[in-house]
């Protein structure tokens, strides 16, 4: 019941903490979870490893905006691109950039996955993409996790019948955005390490695949690096 009641208490509150810095909330965006700082901080260490004067970011199934403020919270001289489907998350996740100043740095953009960037000449340039996608079953929220879509929207959970169907799409798409050498880093659902990194290595367009593992040990980010010579 807790995450519940936490969802509850953080959309009566407005906000809630995300990596160390306040964010607002809304309905119709998903309520930022403490399990996705290990993405924004796997991200931040991977921004700082490249060590760029300017990297280029893309926050994909961008939500409240989380992981867009927190990357450009820590690594100050970030681009970052944040694009979401619906209207609540680009609308919250606008706040939340505006709440922090970050409006020169950061946009946040509208549409299905990578279309949200139709137009702006992104292709070969983008050095990090970042990537909290849907990832239960609809077989899932149909039985035990049903609960979770009392009180957020839909869209956030579900991803087809394997809970993986957001990260086929942008695994396929996102070497076109990516520089060579550029990195995708997601977070996946509990046991789902295995499956994503077969992925990324069945579409032949990623090397130095590796999962994150959580304080128990759990595998919950998973990364691939653009092969270089792709």
């Amino acid at each position: 019941m807790s995450e519940e009641i936490n969802v509850a208490d953080a959309y009566s509150k407005g906000r809630t903490m995300f990596m160390g810095l306040e964010l607002l909330v809304a309905p119709g965006a998903l309520v930022p979870r403490p399990e996705t700082e290990l993405l924004g901080k796997t991200a931040v260490d991977v921004l700082r490893q490249l060590n760029l004067p300017a990297p280029r970011v893309v926050d994909m199934c961008c939500g409240a905006g989380n992981l867009a403020c927190g990357i450009a919270h820590y690594v100050p001289t970030a681009r970052v691109w944040a694009s979401d489907l619906t209207d609540g998350c680009v609308e919250v996740a606008r706040r939340n950039i505006a709440h922090h100043g970050m409006t020169e740095r950061v946009s946040v953009l509208q549409g299905d996955l990578f279309d949200a960037f139709s137009g702006l000449e992104l292709e070969g340039t983008i050095d990090v993409i970042v990537c909290n996608p849907p990832y239960i079953s609809e077989k899932r929220l149909e039985g035990d996790r049903a609960h979770l879509t009392e009180l957020e929207p839909r869209e956030a959970f579900a991803a087809g019948p394997y809970g993986l169907s957001i990260h086929m799409r942008v695994i396929k798409d996102a070497p076109r955005y990516l520089r060579r050498g550029g990195i995708l880093l997601f977070e996946i659902g509990l046991g789902q390490d295995r499956q994503v990194m077969g992925l990324l290595e069945r579409s032949k367009a990623y090397e130095n695949i590796r999962a994150v593992t959580n304080e128990a040990g759990e595998g919950r980010v998973v990364v691939g690096h653009v092969k270089a010579d792709a």
